[in-house]
C-alpha cells in the first residue's frame, strides 16, 4: 500500500478513486500515567517514552487507513493528513486521505 501526503503518485496516474478513509487511534489516561512516570529519560526537554507512545499512535492509525484503504479495493491513499486532538485527557491520533487505485 502507498501512503502519501501529495495528491498524486509521481509517475503512476490514478485510475480509480474509492473513496475517504480514515483510521483513528485513542491513548487513554494510562498511558500518560506511565509515560509521565518514565520521565526519567527526559533529555533537553524530550520524553523518549513520550514519543514513542505518539509514534505507535501514529502507526496504529495508518495500518487502520491502509486496512481500510484496502478492504476497498485501493493500492494507494492520496492526500493522507495526520491530525492529533486532546479530548478528555485521551490523545486521538486520526489519519485521512482519499484511497485510490494507481496504475
Amino acid at each position: 500500500m502507498i501512503i502519501t501526503t501529495t495528491p498524486s503518485v509521481e509517475g503512476h496516474p490514478i485510475a480509480q478513486y474509492h473513496g475517504i478513509v480514515v483510521g483513528e487511534a485513542i491513548l487513554g489516561a494510562n498511558v500518560f500515567r506511565d509515560v509521565f512516570a518514565a520521565i526519567t529519560d527526559i533529555v533537553g526537554g524530550r520524553s523518549g517514552a513520550y514519543e514513542q507512545e505518539l509514534g505507535k499512535a501514529r502507526d496504529i492509525a495508518l495500518q487502520e487507513l491502509s486496512d481500510r484503504a484496502a478492504a476497498k479495493g485501493a493500492n494507494a491513499v492520496v492526500g493522507v493528513d495526520l491530525d492529533y486532538e486532546v479530548i478528555n485527557n485521551m490523545l486521538m491520533v486520526s489519519a485521512s486521505g482519499t484511497a485510490v487505485t494507481v496504475g
